[in-house]
Formats: C-alpha cells, sequence, structure tokens
C-alpha cells in the first residue's frame, strides 16, 4: 500500500521522443518509487483536465497523464494512422519508454477504449481502473447524442460527416461538452479557459477536423470491442471504480451500473455533475479514487 503522508510532488512537463517524429507530452507528478496511476482523457481535451486532479493524487502515487496523438501538445508523423488501435499501441510504446511495467489507470471518454485496448494486450499490468464516464457497454450510449455519429458508421457518406462536424465541432458544442448537465449553482465553476484551449487546439483547424471526424468514424471499433472488454472483466476480475457525471448526455448512468455485470463487485459513485465531472466535483472524485485504492492495497 502506498504511504499517505508525503507533500504533493508538484506536476512537472515533459516530453518523449518515441520515434523521430512521435514525440509524447505528457504531465508527470509524485515519485516515481509510488505506485503509478495512469491519467487517459478523452474528447476533445488533452492532460490539461487533469490539471485539478492531479495534485490531489501525486502525494500518494506516481501520475502520468500523456496528452494522446492528435491532442494537446503531442506531435505525429504526417501519415498517422488516427484510428484508437494506432493511438492504444503509442501509449504502450510510450509506457514502455518510461519503463512502466504495472499501473492502475484512471480512463475517460476516448481514454476508456485506449486503456482497454492496454489491457488486453496485457491483462496483469492493470492494477485497477477507474472509470470517470468511461463507456465499456452499449447501455451507456446516450442519445440522440450518438444518433449522427451512429449514422456515420452506417453510411460513411460526405453528407454524414458534415453533419457530425458542424453538429460536434465547433466552439459552441465544445464548450456544451463541459456545460451540460451541470447544475445552475456549479456552472461558474466551469472554466472557460479549459474548452476554449480544447477547441483552439484540437477542433478549430481544418487538419484537426479531419483528424477528429476520423476518431469518430473509429470509434465504431471501440462498441465492436465492448464483448471483448467485457470478457476481460469476467476474466481478470479487475479492481473496477466507476465514478460517473450522472447528467452526461453522451455516455449515461446505465453505462456506469452495466460494469456491474462483469465485475459484481465494481463500486459505482455518481455525482451531480455532466461529461466533464471533474470541473465540478474535483473534490469528490480526487476522494473517492483515494479511497478505493487505498482499500484495495495499492
Amino acid at each position: 500500500m502506498a504511504p499517505t503522508n508525503l507533500l504533493p510532488y508538484p506536476s512537472t512537463y515533459k516530453n518523449i521522443t518515441l520515434t523521430p517524429n512521435t514525440t509524447i507530452s505528457y504531465i508527470s507528478a509524485g515519485s516515481p518509487t509510488l505506485p503509478t496511476l495512469l491519467l487517459l482523457h478523452g474528447f476533445p481535451s488533452s492532460s490539461n483536465q487533469f490539471r485539478n486532479l492531479i495534485p490531489r493524487l501525486s502525494a500518494t502515487y506516481h501520475v502520468l497523464a500523456p496528452d494522446l496523438p492528435g491532442f494537446g501538445l503531442t506531435t505525429y508523423p504526417s501519415d498517422y494512422d488516427f484510428t484508437f488501435d494506432n493511438i492504444a499501441l503509442t501509449i504502450s510504446a510510450f509506457l514502455t519508454a518510461l519503463n512502466i511495467g504495472t499501473y492502475a489507470m484512471y480512463i475517460f471518454d476516448y481514454g476508456a477504449p485506449i486503456g482497454l485496448r492496454l489491457a488486453l494486450a496485457n491483462p496483469s499490468s492493470i492494477k485497477a481502473i477507474i472509470s470517470q464516464n468511461g463507456n465499456a457497454y452499449v447501455e451507456g450510449l446516450g442519445h440522440p447524442f450518438w444518433d449522427p455519429i451512429e449514422a456515420l458508421w452506417a453510411n460513411a457518406t460526405p453528407q454524414n460527416y458534415e453533419i457530425v462536424r458542424n453538429g460536434v465541432l465547433t466552439l459552441e458544442a465544445t464548450a456544451y461538452q463541459y456545460t451540460a448537465g451541470v447544475p445552475p449553482d456549479d456552472l461558474p465553476l466551469v472554466d472557460p479557459a479549459a474548452y476554449t484551449y480544447d477547441f483552439l487546439k484540437n477542433v478549430q483547424s481544418p487538419a484537426d477536423q479531419d483528424r477528429q471526424l476520423a476518431l469518430f468514424y473509429d470509434y465504431r471499433t471501440n462498441v465492436a470491442k465492448y464483448p471483448a472488454f467485457q470478457a476481460y472483466f469476467r476474466e481478470s476480475q479487475v479492481p473496477l471504480l466507476a465514478v460517473w457525471g450522472k447528467n452526461d448526455p453522451s455516455f449515461v448512468p446505465a453505462g456506469a451500473e452495466a460494469f456491474k455485470k462483469d465485475l459484481p463487485r465494481a463500486e459505482v459513485m455518481f455525482v451531480d455533475a455532466g461529461h466533464f465531472a471533474l470541473e465540478t466535483k474535483v473534490e469528490e472524485i480526487a476522494a473517492e479514487t483515494l479511497k478505493f485504492l487505498n482499500k484495495i492495497g495499492y
């Protein structure tokens, strides 16, 4: 069990080059001698989404939060294949380069299918999972949010791509990701700079939008892998905490409850928040994360 009486380490901002054209930008905090906790962000964000969580974890854990390729400050070759399979391979190479053998992971949104691919590839490496609005069940897909994306999967026409582009890849839609489902009294806690940065850095340009559209289309492969993810849960019985913004329009509470089908000992906690629950409920989520990891002896 990790010690709990240490002062937090400051967040440090680093880069590691994996290939001549691939450099992962990441946040590191906490002593490397502590157990590792990998934080995997989602759409349309970056490691910056964990800026308030990391200081609450780094006294107890060696925290790593990479920018996924296509997001934040990570760089990649011009012919990078924007699929979830390929991003998972890149993050696996990142962990290998840092000599990380075992770790717990906090998975959110896109980070969930990426992290769960890592688990399928090397189940013994994963000591625990915290899933914060990180879906692995069809029951968790919220509608009507997913309707235009599912239409794209069924028929990848230019018209359907444009519907997704115009409906999701705008500043207004990015702000909606942060504010939808947030109780009115908590809205002042949502930092507009966070979603503005996400839009400017990850969504605004035509090239950004082409990358994001490629990932929206490829998300169908995540749904196809749900049975494999669920088999991993059943076979490994990995300790899992699902902590969920209960008002998230994209990944609904049924997705959190569904973990119990395959992991009877899974813990499920709901907070009165939206998709980016850390913006308004970071204290509660950090406390529950630490409590859970301490209880399982990690």
